[in-house]
């Protein structure tokens, strides 16, 4: 596989948020995963061995900065799953809650998907939104604060 179209897949990627693309052309097969070894993106030929193209940096940047927040001085809402968040129902939709919004235990705040499953998640306390910490669309971890509640 030309390494022009390579760089056009592994754009692509990027570009698009999908996590992984897989190409077979032939004999030649390539798999370009997002959220593989940290900042490279993994494809795996099953013809002639091909090199691994890095990504750029900008794109494993802004996850070391959300992965180390401020010290939070409010309760920490996080995540009792693995998935993808969404901060509203459909796209394009309104958000659930805002920062400055006040909710009540019950109240859903977000969304995460699992498994094509969508997993309402509520406010497990009364409280004012104080951050949101998590970007919509992005993936999460078990355990990953998602809101600061104050």
């Amino acid at each position: 596989m030309d390494l022009r179209k390579l760089k056009t897949l592994i754009d692509l990627v990027q570009q698009s948020g999908i996590a992984e693309l897989e190409i077979t052309e032939g004999e030649e097969k390539v798999r370009i995963s997002r959220f593989g070894a940290p900042g490279a993106a993994m494809m795996m030929p099953q013809g002639a061995p091909m090199p691994l193209a890095a990504m750029p940096a900008e794109t494993a940047e802004p996850a070391a900065e959300a992965d180390v927040p401020a010290e939070p001085a409010g309760h920490m809402l996080k995540s009792p799953m693995v998935g993808t968040f969404y901060r509203a129902s459909t796209p394009g939709a309104k958000a659930f809650v805002e920062v400055g919004q006040a909710v009540k235990t019950g109240d859903t705040v977000c969304i995460i998907e699992a498994m094509k499953l969508l997993n309402e998640i509520e406010a497990d306390r009364d409280g004012v939104v104080k951050a949101v910490l998590v970007e919509n669309g992005q993936p999460v971890e078990y355990g990953q604060p998602l809101f600061e509640i104050g």
